[in-house]
């Protein structure tokens, strides 16, 4: 598989946004901490989740291309089927089937969320939110507009409540927060 250190050489050879770059590194956080709360190996999901946007800067203005284009990109590098698979179905480009594709899914959208949470509260860290008020502005329809809420309640297809996956979500992104700047 390819190491860490090659695959973040990808990440800041073709995300120029910090933003972008410190979204894919808190999707790595969940996506370790979702593996190993089910069981599942932390590096291949980990590997995922760092991986999951590659494409974004050159496929944002086509959208029917995104995560197609990752994949292209990674025909030549030790990426196993999985993680291309679970790249796919983060964006709905192959069916979630695997326990990995519906973890993606879920996560890709948490970390935007938890940092539009911190964002509002000026001065804030990571350290200073908390689940019940990740709950309250779940529930703000117009908060973070563009985080779905529908994808981020698929974590029941984990077997984990909407209380659990934000806990889970903000704990593995406060343990990367000096990273996240946050």
């Amino acid at each position: 598989m390819i190491s860490r250190e090659s695959a973040y050489e990808l990440v800041e050879k073709n995300l120029g946004s910090r933003n972008l770059v410190k979204h894919v590194i808190a999707t790595e956080a969940v996506m370790r901490a979702l593996a190993y709360r089910l069981e599942q190996d932390g590096d291949v999901w980990a590997m995922a989740g760092l991986l999951h946007d590659l494409d974004y800067e050159t496929t944002k203005d086509r959208f029917e291309d995104h995560a197609l284009k990752t994949v292209e990109m990674l025909k030549d590098e030790d990426v196993s089927d999985e993680i291309k698979d679970a790249i796919l179905a983060h964006c709905n480009r192959k069916n979630r089937e695997k326990l990995i594709e519906k973890a993606i899914y879920a996560a890709d959208p948490v970390t935007g969320f938890i940092v539009a949470a911190v964002l509002i509260r000026k001065g804030t860290k990571l350290s200073d939110i908390d689940v019940e008020f990740l709950i309250n502005r779940f529930k703000e329809k117009s908060f973070a507009r563009g985080a779905s809420r529908e994808q981020m309640e698929s974590c029941e297809e984990l077997g984990l409540s909407l209380e659990e996956f934000l806990s889970l979500s903000l704990e593995a992104m406060k343990g990367i927060s000096t990273e996240l700047g946050l």
